[in-house]
């Protein structure tokens, strides 16, 4: 399952362009406003799940953050990353690899999931997705996840995915992450769509 799901990614990412995906954000605003909002100062940790070729570590090199870490399971995803990024590609650690068999000795302060969670379908697989994170947050640090709520699409990029209530995420989460803040947006797609996310915050 792990390489037909890392197939479908970079068969993705190799044949759509960068605006060619539903998710994708000329300027990610809320992602960015929530890091900011988050953030202690700009040297903290953040690691960015599922990264693909958002614009998301762009923006937050420009504004003076100097601790980011990619992590997506397309290689063909991190190789235009990484162009798009030019010299400053130096600036970010790379990860390509499943998020559910991310292994690092390093700790984040904030671990921002943007449209990675909803994928996964099992029990078993969000169970170890909350596991790697509980590993990888600091004592204090954030959870930003966002997420398909109820009202979200049930299909993306072809594959299943499951939605969320503030509630269901709380059950998932609870008692070694507490919500601290949770609202819905719609993500207006490239193909004049609307897409609903529900973005909740969580502090370990």
């Amino acid at each position: 399952m792990n390489s037909d799901l890392k197939s479908h990614w970079e068969n993705i990412y190799s044949s759509k362009k960068e605006d060619g995906v539903s998710w994708f954000q000329e300027h990610p605003k809320t992602s960015i406003d929530l890091i900011e909002k988050y953030s202690t100062d700009k040297s903290i940790s953040i690691i960015d799940i599922g990264s693909g070729r958002s614009k998301i570590l762009k923006n937050l090199i420009e504004n003076e953050y100097d601790d980011l870490t990619y992590l997506d399971i397309s290689q063909e995803a991190c190789s235009k990353s990484k162009i798009s990024l030019g010299l400053k590609q130096d600036l970010v650690q790379w990860y390509v690899e499943n998020v559910l068999d991310f292994n690092t000795e390093k700790n984040f302060s904030i671990w921002h999931d943007r449209a990675v969670f909803h994928f996964l379908i099992s029990k078993e697989d969000v169970e170890k997705y909350k596991q790697v994170a509980l590993k990888n947050i600091v004592q204090g640090g954030y959870l930003i996840l966002g997420t398909f709520s109820e009202n979200g699409p049930e299909k993306c990029s072809g594959l299943n995915v499951s939605r969320y209530s503030p509630e269901s995420l709380k059950k998932i989460f609870n008692p070694e992450f507490k919500m601290i803040e949770s609202f819905t947006i719609n993500h207006k797609t490239p193909f004049d769509t609307n897409q609903n996310f529900l973005f909740s915050i969580f502090k370990k």
